[in-house]
């Protein structure tokens, strides 16, 4: 029998390492890149940035490597996200661009449950409106 408690789970392995935050990241950034809500907050010469840090901060968060607190200290997403107004329609938005990401992944039914959750608790942690 698995242990699923959070503290000794780790959810970066369980969901397939740095190919998958990778993989993920990309399909949501494809996404991103023909919405017309979310598109202008993202300029084109920060789009590969932006899906590096998204990428770093999902893996760290999930049990992987520490490379984004290591390069950028601690995630304050709020004040990172400051800058934006994040309102109902910038959230659900953001969201529309994640799910079918989220869905592409293949992931079982636990796993699913375990990431979206979290996905939408942040989108809706992040608003600022």
């Amino acid at each position: 029998e698995v242990n699923v408690e959070r503290d000794t789970t780790n959810y970066y392995e369980l969901f397939g390492g740095e190919a998958f935050f990778a993989d993920l990241t990309s399909q949501f950034y494809a996404h991103v890149a023909t919405n017309e809500i979310l598109r202008p907050m993202y300029p084109e010469s920060d789009m590969k940035g932006a899906a590096r840090r998204l990428q770093m901060f999902l893996e760290q968060y999930w049990g992987g490597p520490h490379t984004y607190s290591d390069e950028r200290g601690h995630p304050r997403l709020r004040m990172r996200h400051a800058p934006y107004s994040i309102g109902i329609v910038e959230r659900d938005a953001w969201l529309a661009c994640m799910k079918p990401a989220v869905e592409q992944m293949g992931l079982n039914d636990e796993l699913h449950a375990e990431l979206w959750g979290y996905l939408e608790g942040a989108a809706n942690f992040l608003m600022n409106k």
